[in-house]
């Protein structure tokens, strides 16, 4: 396992996010949770070992997703599906999840049953849930695209709980891809 390198809070249209890096991927992810100095202590906490601040220029792939990031989160089309993570650092079926959800697009929705059937295992929605509820890459991995049956929220264990989640959504409808659009 590669060492864990830096940490960087960034401003979005929501509020401070946070990432922590090491050579070659992302290894956390935090939405906002307040002011900056919330948001980096939030992020130092979830960390297993502290990381030092790194100011701008970031690597490539930091920037990247910093820069998609802040799109997305001012409602604009982005993608986040180049950006490395750290996979290492979870179970191979929280990998599926995880893999699953980011094939779902801005304003697109799944639910935790419909993720377990794609994984081939349909008795395992409550399983999906609490892999999305560790999800250490918010917005990288959309966890908050996806739903409790019925269209119910469900949980979001980012801070702001379900109403961040709801937030997110709200943001992101605009971009949804409707049945009648070509492209």
């Amino acid at each position: 396992m590669a060492a864990l390198n830096h940490s960087a809070v960034f401003d979005t249209a929501i509020g401070p996010c946070g990432l922590a890096w090491n050579d070659q991927a992302l290894v956390r992810v935090l939405l906002p949770a307040g002011d900056d100095a919330r948001a980096t202590a939030a992020l130092l906490h979830h960390l297993s070992a502290g990381a030092p601040a790194a100011p701008p220029p970031w690597p490539g792939f930091v920037q990247q997703a910093v820069a998609a990031m802040q799109a997305l989160l001012r409602g604009e089309a982005a993608s986040l599906a180049g950006v490395p993570l750290a996979w290492s650092r979870v179970g191979s079926f929280e990998r599926r999840v995880y893999e699953a959800t980011q094939r779902l697009g801005p304003g697109e929705t799944s639910t935790y049953g419909e993720i377990a059937r794609q994984l081939g295992e349909p008795a395992a929605a409550r399983a999906v849930g609490a892999a999305l509820g560790r999800n250490p890459w918010p917005l990288v991995v959309p966890c908050h695209r996806v739903l409790a049956a019925g269209a119910r929220l469900g949980g979001f264990s980012a801070p702001g709980g379900v109403a961040t989640k709801e937030r997110l959504l709200v943001i992101e409808s605009p971009l949804a891809r409707r049945a009648d659009q070509l492209f």
